[in-house]
């Protein structure tokens, strides 16, 4: 019996290691299965000298077992909603660079030039050499169905440019659809076909998406349709250095050219965003991917679905971040909130009392952490809202209130300002000299304030809130001046933009 027992003690031991090295058994599986297997064996002594003599009158407690996370099963999921989403092909033209190189490049050396998904990051290269001209486009996108009479959500980006627009669905039918409008600013567009009954997925109600949580993406990558991928939420709430005022959902589900437009889904599978973005340095996944919260999508899908169009609030003002400097400077406890750098003329901002060098801490009570959460909920508010902020100033807390004005509004009042005293200015720059107070906080004796930047100046990297200080080397102080030198350009013209501390020269191509 001697040998017996040894011999049972090993095989034990040897199935206890086994176990553990493949991570199957946490510490209490393998003194349960221990303490089992004894038994069993007839060791009731071993059993008695486990329990040490102390705890007699007191037992130890029995070891619990660390909580065994179930993977999500997404089958169900797929099933389900993979019907609601589409393929979408688009025909289209876009300017391109005449350049040889550059030429080549688009039709032959990169392999998703014709994807939309490509064409949306082109503009984080920078702007091409040499003239332009129109070229066929071919691309593809994702969507999904919102309502049974055809209403698709998308991607702004996937249908910019379209002539012909084809909506393919998971039966194999397809369809022409209609723009029914397209909002580049959020990246949000919205398309109608004509059938009925068709398949819907169900849109998240809740702001409750939590960071770790899994969430699942249907899309067409490359041209595959029906491509379902999963992972977490990496972050909530990213500011993207794209001007669109959304607070992206990151997270880490593989998504590639072809996915942008399509839903990203939580367990419960409701949409909780839509695939618009990824950070790559080859176009392809790189764990890094961005989705527009539904609840951004769905403010603007009602808007376009019942007027056509969309409108924006605009505070007026250009923040920047607080870091732990500006923390110490302005004798706040953390380095949190927007630093006011600059105040807009007529603003809503300056109509509140909003002043350079303010610190923005809340808005509705809500909480600014980044200088992005600012703009972000601006972006989710309606012109006419009214607003209170809690603002950091000269080393105390003070209240303010307004009303959101309509950015569309200020895009007029710029269109007039770029067309005033005869010729349109090419470079698509809202200009206006410095105030006393921004030339003695900045130390810039001269140079105008870009209050905000369009068209071909943007397309280069200007920035509103840039200060332009010279033109092809001449020095300028008034609107009028810029147009002197830009009349007599005749391609391109050379900007001394200073951005903060640094002095750059951008170019910019006229038209």
């Amino acid at each position: 019996m001697p040998n017996q027992t040894h011999t049972g003690s090993m095989t034990i031991k040897r199935m206890t290691l086994a176990l553990a090295a493949l991570g199957v058994l946490g510490a209490g599986g393998a003194v349960a299965l221990y303490q089992s297997q004894a038994a069993a064996a007839g060791a009731p002594q071993a059993a008695a000298q486990a329990a040490p003599a102390s705890n007699v009158g007191n037992p130890a407690p029995t070891p619990v077992p660390a909580p065994m996370i179930a993977l999500p099963d997404f089958s169900v999921i797929a099933a389900h909603n993979g019907p609601a989403v589409v393929n979408i092909s688009v025909t289209g033209s876009t300017k391109t660079a005449l350049d040889g190189d550059a030429v080549q490049g688009r039709s032959r050396g990169e392999p998703f030039a014709d994807d939309p998904f490509f064409e949306f990051f082109r503009r984080f290269q920078g702007p091409q050499r040499g003239g332009q001209r129109d070229v066929p486009t071919h691309g593809v996108g994702s969507g999904f169905i919102v309502s049974p009479d055809g209403i698709i959500l998308t991607n702004a980006h996937v249908v910019r440019d379209a002539r012909e627009v084809t909506v393919k669905l998971t039966d194999r039918r397809e369809f022409r659809a209609k723009v029914l409008g397209s909002d580049p600013k959020t990246d949000v567009a919205v398309l109608k076909i004509e059938a009925k009954n068709l398949p819907v997925v169900p849109l998240s109600r809740n702001n409750d998406l939590k960071v770790g949580e899994w969430v699942l993406a249907i899309g067409s990558p490359y041209g595959l349709d029906s491509t379902v991928t999963a992972g977490v939420v990496s972050a909530k709430g990213r500011s993207l250095p794209d001007d669109s005022n959304v607070p992206f959902i990151q997270t880490d589900v593989a998504v590639n050219p072809g996915n942008s437009g399509g839903p990203l889904f939580n367990t419960r599978g409701e949409v909780v965003g839509i695939n618009s973005q990824i950070y790559s340095q080859t176009g392809g996944y790189q764990g890094l991917s961005f989705a527009i919260p539904i609840e951004v999508a769905t403010k603007i899908k009602d808007q376009i679905v019942a007027t056509g169009k969309v409108v924006h609030a605009k505070l007026g003002v250009t923040v920047q971040e607080v870091n732990q400097g500006f923390a110490d400077s302005f004798n706040l406890a953390t380095p949190e909130g927007a630093l006011v750098s600059n105040v807009e003329r007529g603003s809503a901002a300056e109509k509140a009392g909003l002043k350079p060098g303010d610190v923005i801490r809340k808005m509705n009570g809500q909480k600014i952490v980044g200088s992005g959460d600012l703009p972000a909920m601006v972006g989710l508010a309606a012109p006419g809202d009214k607003v209170a902020f809690e603002v950091w100033r000269q080393g105390k807390t003070v209240e303010l209130a307004g009303v959101l004005a309509n950015a569309a509004d200020k895009q007029a009042q710029a269109e007039r300002a770029e067309t005033a005293g005869g010729g349109k200015l090419k470079l698509g720059l809202s200009l206006r000299p410095l105030d006393p107070v921004e030339r003695r906080q900045s130390g810039i004796a001269n140079g105008l304030l870009i209050e905000d930047a369009g068209g071909a100046a943007a397309y280069a990297g200007v920035q509103p809130g840039d200060v332009l200080l010279s033109v092809n080397g001449r020095s300028v102080n008034s609107v009028e001046q810029v147009r002197e030198v830009v009349a007599k350009s005749d391609k391109s013209v050379a900007l001394l933009i200073q951005r903060g501390d640094e002095k750059i020269f951008i170019p910019v191509r006229l038209g």
